[in-house]
């Protein structure tokens, strides 16, 4: 898919989750190209200056922005109906919205109707929130004759389930699971001009990952939202990926497929769930890293390519401790 097909002056994009990271990077990256914009957030005292911001972009058209809880379908639904009385159409769909509430696999302390209620909300911002957007939007976007995206933001910690945060995990597979199926319903419908694609940023420093703490500063390893954002159009707009997977400053793609390799090999092997972090596997994943790292490493010393900063890739990565692989930033 070329960019221009989708990502022009005349664009529609709606946004949720769009008040701060990512969210508010896309309508940026998006304003700048002359896009109209729709930032949807739950969050009125975040939404307001966002949508100023975005409206500062010089050249770009209408921007507006609507309070929605995205795990209230009725709300979900008189937003649809608002966008599309106010443009006819929408070429970008980003279901963005997320949160990061700790909900465990059961407690000795927290009561029970505690516990559900922790459960409830990351599922239903997470899973609900993504399935209500385009549950809402996809049968509009599917018949409207000009090219549109569906762009669902997922978490690599959905892929590799690490352990310490279930319902997260549990809520970021199924947005996995659900955007798989999704795409290929709309590549099955040989009248659909819409695709769907998987958008899994790596550690990004956001308010979910400490960027609103007071006196907070973005680590090294870690990416900006708008470098992210920059990473998605180009393999969502220019290359038409389903997979978006993004690397950051620690973790690049290689490694990332490693990780990913090793726990889709726990289900071909019959090894314990979750094995990566299972101490009679720690050496045999240290080991397996370093394999697939050495070969990445040779392959790159053959004509190593440059990174997006214009620096060299590391011919050799370090690999990082156990507790870093705990992390939740890097998984």
């Amino acid at each position: 898919m070329a960019s221009s097909e989708v990502l022009h002056p005349k664009a529609v994009a709606v946004i949720t989750g769009a008040a701060s990271g990512i969210g508010l990077a896309a309508a940026l990256r998006y304003a700048k190209e002359g896009a109209s914009i729709v930032l949807v957030d739950i969050d009125p005292a975040a939404l307001d200056p966002a949508v100023e911001k975005v409206k500062n972009v010089e050249g770009v058209g209408t921007v507006f922005g609507v309070r929605v809880d995205v795990g209230n379908i009725k709300e979900v639904a008189s937003l649809r109906d608002r966008v599309l009385e106010e443009f006819g159409e929408v070429h970008i769909l980003m279901a963005n919205a997320g949160t990061s509430t700790q909900a465990p696999t059961f407690s000795l302390g927290t009561p029970l109707e505690e516990l559900q209620s922790h459960w409830n909300k990351v599922l239903n911002t997470n899973f609900f929130g993504v399935l209500n957007t385009a549950q809402a939007f996809a049968p509009f976007m599917v018949k409207q004759e000009n090219s549109s995206v569906i762009v669902i933001t997922g978490s690599k910690q959905g892929i590799t389930c690490p352990p310490g945060n279930a319902g997260y995990n549990v809520s970021k597979a199924a947005v996995k699971v659900y955007a798989e199926q999704l795409s290929h319903e709309l590549r099955s419908d040989p009248d659909s001009r819409c695709t769907a694609h998987l958008f899994i940023p790596g550690w990004v420093f956001t308010s979910l990952t400490g960027a609103n703490n007071i006196g907070a500063t973005k680590p090294p390893g870690a990416w900006t939202p708008e470098q992210t954002v920059d990473y998605m159009v180009d393999k969502v707009f220019g290359e038409g990926d389903f997979y978006v997977i993004c690397p950051d400053n620690e973790t690049s793609t290689s490694l990332d497929k490693a990780r990913i390799q090793w726990s889709m090999d726990d289900v071909i092997q019959n090894r314990p769930a979750l094995s990566r972090w299972h101490p009679s596997y720690k050496a045999r994943f240290e080991d397996f890293i370093q394999s697939k790292q050495g070969l990445a490493a040779r392959s790159r010393s053959r004509g190593r390519p440059a990174q997006r900063d214009g620096s060299q890739v590391p011919s050799v990565i370090s690999i990082p401790s156990e507790t870093d692989l705990l992390a939740f930033r890097r998984n």
